[in-house]
């Protein structure tokens, strides 16, 4: 009986050592072939995301560089010589191109996204500055006015501007 044992024994642990080898070897490979395709996936996706997110910074370039007041001023005209009328209408078309672009936002970072709105905002000071100037009193007089601040200093659009071609320059 205690021959038997020992041979039952014998025949059982190298059985059970191949077969715990051949459980860890078989994990190692299962575990790798899903790192693999998890890989091979996330390649493929940053393949198919990249001309997207190239797209938009091309678009919040364009959006930028058709929010610089001196672009924007000679793109709407006024309607009226009234100042806060032509106020409105600039900032109606800072916001219109804004929401515009809005969704391309998914594909820029969220530090780009932060400095875009920022431009956006500064610019929209500038313009509601201009038109509390005293020396502001009429739509035409207002372009003067914002003209002249351009001509004083940059765009606030140009620090937005100078942030996407490093991001960009990042990515290339």
């Amino acid at each position: 009986m205690e021959q038997q044992l020992f041979n039952l024994l014998m025949y059982i642990i190298p059985a059970l050592i191949t077969g715990v080898i051949a459980y860890l070897f078989f994990r190692e490979h299962v575990q790798n072939e899903n790192n693999r395709r998890t890989f091979l996936m996330h390649k493929e996706l940053q393949k198919e995301a990249f001309p997207l997110r190239l797209q938009a910074y091309e678009r919040m370039v364009l959006f930028l560089e058709r929010i610089t007041p001196s672009k924007l001023l000679l793109r709407v005209q006024p309607t009226s010589s009234n100042k806060e009328d032509y106020e409105s209408l600039l900032i109606a078309s800072i916001e219109q191109e804004f929401e515009h672009n809005l969704a391309q936002q998914i594909y820029v970072t969220d530090e780009c996204w932060n400095v875009i709105n920022a431009s956006k905002n500064a610019t929209i000071q500038l313009i509601r500055k201009a038109a509390l100037l005293e020396k502001t009193d009429s739509a035409n007089k207002l372009r003067e006015v914002v003209l002249s601040e351009m001509m004083e200093g940059h765009a606030p659009s140009h620090a937005g501007l100078a942030y996407i071609r490093n991001e960009v320059s990042k990515l290339m």
